[in-house]
């Protein structure tokens, strides 16, 4: 089954990593994805407070979230981390949710912005950025966040990291 183009509005993208979670954000009609700078992680708290800061000045309506699935499309370690990450910060933020495959994301970012290597967040926040165009061509469509959860905690996860 196709996915479909979802409706254009201001959404925020995340690459969620342990160490910092790369950021961009389109304008509200979809046209324009620009990266935005990486948050540095500290705590749950302080993250929500830098994410509330980028939802509010940029009228944000919706998050996208980045699922490092391995290449048969099964959800490794760090799905599962940012699957409870995703979720839990959408429910904070009150924000409805979109999930997007990241398989190979932070790859092809770097290769496509010379970024091999990065540890600035420039890398991360680039392939933020592949994700919400990836999501602007084939969505899904955002969910409120008690429907969005894809269950990946229920899936075998024993498929790598």
């Amino acid at each position: 089954m196709k996915a479909t183009q979802p409706s254009p509005r201001s959404i925020l993208s995340l690459d969620v990593g342990k160490k910092r979670i790369g950021l961009a954000g389109c304008d509200a009609l979809g046209i324009t994805v620009s990266p935005l700078p990486a948050l540095h992680r500290v705590d749950f708290n302080q993250d929500l407070k830098k994410l509330q800061e980028h939802c509010k000045s940029r009228n944000v309506e919706g998050l996208v979230v980045g699922l490092p699935l391995d290449c048969k499309g099964m959800p490794t370690n760090q799905a599962l981390h940012c699957e409870r990450y995703g979720y839990r910060i959408a429910k904070a933020l009150h924000l409805p949710l979109a999930w997007v495959n990241e398989h190979s994301s932070s790859w092809t970012a770097a290769e496509r912005h010379n970024l091999q290597g990065d540890r600035s967040g420039q890398l991360d926040s680039a392939a933020a950025a592949l994700l919400l165009e990836q999501w602007l061509r084939e969505g899904p469509e955002l969910k409120p966040v008690n429907m969005a959860a894809p269950k990946l905690s229920k899936v075998n996860s024993n498929s790598g990291s």
